[in-house]
């Protein structure tokens, strides 16, 4: 495709698809959550104790795996002590990728399925037995330590909508359940959503992400395949109306949900086409029309809840067929399994275009799987050229670099606009990202760094030493300078030394949040840290801030496919108001220098403070 129908279709697709920006807030809303380390990430479904994605050779991000009614004790073959789920946990991080659950226990609680969801829900002791077995998934996430995504009962709140007519004080049975965490919560269909939120709290599981599904139909209205002429914000309205009580708004728990999750369809679109006569695939088009069956009006949709409730998306369970696929039922042979379209959209030769355009209205994940037998699947999904389809296109993807995800307020430009990428890691050609300007570690910056003020006026710009007094010996001890230190993200503003706390010598780097919610990052470029090497880093844990888990971490270049190694801590981990240790270890085949080391963080936001980090050893 030439440059110039490259900008022209640029042009003409952001007109198409965000063209309704103007009673919406520019840009993409919502922080990232920790877990998904502000990269578009990719992962599939994969059953516990298998090594499929182990074995590919590709940097999978992500591996979900349903919990269904009687995780809690592996099917009746062990004891009812959640030992199955932290197995599945740490096989997963060992594998190097981020467990995501996807807990689909309510329709196997007894009393029926799907249909009697708000029964359920009003029986005291069915929600007691559920809620005691939520509480235990949790407590083992907390245990366990690192990020943990958790999904939550995938199109149960498009049910109860249906079932209570969009009225979320309907009865339910949950202060009633007779669980002490839960006494403080309403009796209502909203205290359900909120007790996993409240569940979360008194465990003290903060390193789990929380995640609400939201099905497209939960409106009344089918918006992604039938009521096409409908306008969308109506709909949307409703859903999030509804769902504000339940978990999107400010509540009795002090929390909301992290992040939003969407099916974009459960089977490959042409098993719907054979078997049922219904028409499911979505026109890839650009430039198709909102009030088409297109993926610009699924895009449109994404968008407007991403404005209307500021929660990112998590696209879920995506089919993965694609048009080399044989229509017929998959046994296991090559390319057995339905057509789709939807893994060639994200992966095909406009891939890395549709991939910026969903990551601008707040997909930050694509997780892909079957959602029922005999679909097409990424073991056997070939394409024309004899190649896994997926495996190899997104192995392409994730080793050049990935996709750094907007921050808030903000889109990703697109390919072909005319924008320029400053800030954003490299396309699909996989050459290397540019430091952006940034210093190398010298020391010597002398003085005041970059025209930031100094802390408390005390430093005068001189640059000077202290002579006679302590020194920090440490790698990065910030004593005259920052050393090349940045600060990025929303939450964290323009780093500076300063004498207000020193874990050694006289200063350390002060990291000032500006009381914007979601992540920031301090961090410094090429870092000389030797392979295998447990780098540690000094905190100071300020009281009373919405700072909610700290990560440091280490991202090597391009030579080592972008590798990325972080250290989860959950904020009630630390000590408040002192000093904390934090160490993240490297790999031993890891690359030096590094091309950054540094401090993640996340915060709820509205509070503005300042955090301190010393003594960076290795």
């Amino acid at each position: 495709m030439t440059k110039p129908i490259r900008r022209a279709l640029a042009a003409l697709l952001t007109l198409t698809c965000l063209g309704a920006m103007s009673a919406h807030a520019a840009g993409v809303q919502g922080p990232v959550p920790p877990a998904f380390q502000n990269r578009f990430m990719v992962g599939l479904f994969e059953e516990a104790g298998q090594t499929w994605m182990r074995d590919s050779d590709v940097p999978w991000d992500a591996r979900y795996r349903y919990f269904t009614k009687g995780w809690a004790d592996n099917w009746g073959y062990g004891a009812h002590d959640g030992s199955w789920a932290a197995s599945f946990f740490t096989e997963t991080k060992a594998q190097g990728y981020v467990p995501v659950v996807t807990y689909y226990q309510l329709f196997g609680e007894p009393g029926g399925g799907e249909q009697e969801t708000l029964a359920k829900l009003k029986n005291a002791s069915t929600m007691r037995a559920y809620f005691e077995d939520v509480k235990l998934l949790l407590q083992r996430a907390k245990t366990f330590g690192g990020p943990v995504v958790v999904h939550v009962e995938p199109d149960a709140v498009g049910f109860l909508q249906f079932q209570t007519a969009s009225n979320p004080n309907a009865y339910a049975a949950i202060a009633a359940s007779g669980m002490p965490e839960l006494a403080g919560l309403p009796n209502t269909v909203a205290g359900w959503s909120l007790a996993f939120l409240q569940l979360r709290k008194a465990v003290g599981a903060n390193n789990v992400t929380l995640g609400l599904h939201i099905s497209a139909w939960a409106s009344g209205k089918d918006i992604a395949f039938n009521s096409l002429t409908d306008p969308l914000q109506p709909e949307v309205d409703k859903v999030v109306n509804f769902l504000k009580p339940l978990g999107l708004a400010t509540n009795v728990t002090g929390a909301t949900y992290d992040v939003l999750f969407g099916d974009p369809l459960d089977r490959d679109a042409d098993f719907y086409r054979l078997t049922q006569g219904q028409d499911h695939t979505w026109d890839m088009s650009d430039t198709a029309s909102i009030t088409s069956k297109s993926f610009n009006r699924y895009a449109e949709w994404l968008r407007l809840f991403n404005q209307t409730a500021g929660k990112r998306w998590v696209l879920w369970q995506i089919p993965l067929g694609n048009s080399n696929h044989l229509n017929v039922n998959n046994a296991g042979g090559a390319r057995q399994g339905y057509k789709d379209n939807r893994t060639e959209y994200f992966f095909g030769a406009l891939g890395d275009l549709h991939r910026r355009k969903f990551a601008n209205v707040g997909v930050v994940a694509l997780l892909y799987g079957a959602g029922a037998g005999g679909q097409s699947s990424y073991q056997n999904d070939l394409a024309t050229d004899g190649q896994p389809y997926l495996k190899q296109r997104a192995k392409t993807f994730l080793q050049a670099g990935g996709l750094l995800l907007p921050a808030l307020g903000t889109t990703l430009p697109l390919p072909g606009s005319g924008s320029s990428d400053a800030g954003t890691p490299p396309v699909d050609g996989g050459t290397a990202p540019t430091d952006g300007g940034t210093r190398p570690d010298g020391g010597t910056d002398g003085g005041v760094d970059g025209g930031t003020l100094p802390d408390g006026g005390t430093d005068g710009g001189s640059g000077s030493s202290d002579a006679g007094t302590p020194t920090d010996p440490s790698k990065y001890g910030f004593e005259s300078s920052t050393q090349g230190w940045t600060a990025g993200g929303a939450a964290v503003s323009a780093v500076s030394t300063s004498t207000a706390r020193a874990s050694a010598g006289l200063r350390s780097l002060a990291v000032p949040f500006n009381g914007a919610s979601g992540s920031g990052t301090v961090a410094v470029s090429n870092a000389a840290v030797a392979a295998g090497r447990t780098v540690t880093f000094r905190l100071w844990l300020p009281t009373g801030s919405s700072i909610t888990g700290v990560q440091p971490y280490a991202l090597e270049g391009a030579a080592a496919n972008w590798r990325w190694t972080g250290k989860w801590f959950a904020v009630g981990s630390l000590q408040a108001g002192a000093w904390n240790t934090l160490t993240v270890t490297l790999p031993s085949g890891s690359t030096t220098p590094l091309y950054q080391l540094g401090v993640e963080f996340q915060t709820g936001g509205t509070w503005k403070g300042t955090a301190y980090l010393d003594a960076v050893t290795w």
